[in-house]
């Protein structure tokens, strides 16, 4: 099993990428539990999201106290959220910024696990024309955690994208792109 826990704030999308691997992972016939934990429920006030994917049904139904993976879709968390609380050594952090692996460690409390950053900001902006950290993320953890085979990933999600942007089709190529160039971007 393999349990991943989301760091972001309000509106960054990080409940909505917790989904989205799920459903990916579900379509590649996983189990998976995909659940957010609201603290005050309002835009820009942290988050966090979790899941769970596994190869058999999984009966664990409690928040993620050991992840595997943590994903950290806004750098500012860094500083007011022990983001590496319980992360497993042989795990990974993936943290959305601008600055490399080694300029982040420093900020994680003596975590000795890998460190991959990925600049979801400006992948975002260079594709969509805004800012939707959510997009580039979720390519990020699939190519860090290997938890979905990445070319499947990809063709699902275009499926998803071509569902849910069937009035929007020009969004669903510059996500499509934000995916591509996330997985290859991601440092670490």
């Amino acid at each position: 099993m393999i349990e991943i826990r989301w760091h972001g704030r309000g509106g960054q999308g990080a409940k909505t990428a917790s989904q989205l691997l799920a459903d990916a992972a579900f379509m590649a016939g996983q189990y998976v539990q995909s659940f957010p934990e609201y603290g005050p429920e309002r835009s820009g006030a942290p988050i966090t999201a979790y899941n769970r994917i596994s190869e058999e049904r999984c009966p664990i139904h409690s928040n993620i106290y050991e992840p595997d993976y943590v994903v950290v879709v806004d750098e500012t968390l860094l500083e007011s959220v022990d983001v590496t609380s319980g992360l497993k050594q042989e795990g990974a952090i993936i943290v959305n910024t601008a600055k490399t692996p080694d300029q982040i460690r420093p900020l994680l409390k003596d975590y000795k696990g890998r460190v991959c950053t990925i600049d979801a900001r400006h992948i975002s902006m260079s594709n969509l024309g805004a800012y939707f950290p959510n997009t580039p993320m979720l390519a990020a953890v699939v190519q860090v955690s290997g938890c979905v085979d990445k070319e499947q990933f990809l063709k699902d999600m275009e499926s998803s994208y071509q569902h849910k942007f069937a009035k929007k089709p020009q969004v669903i190529e510059g996500n499509l792109k934000c995916l591509k160039q996330a997985m290859q971007e991601v440092a670490g």
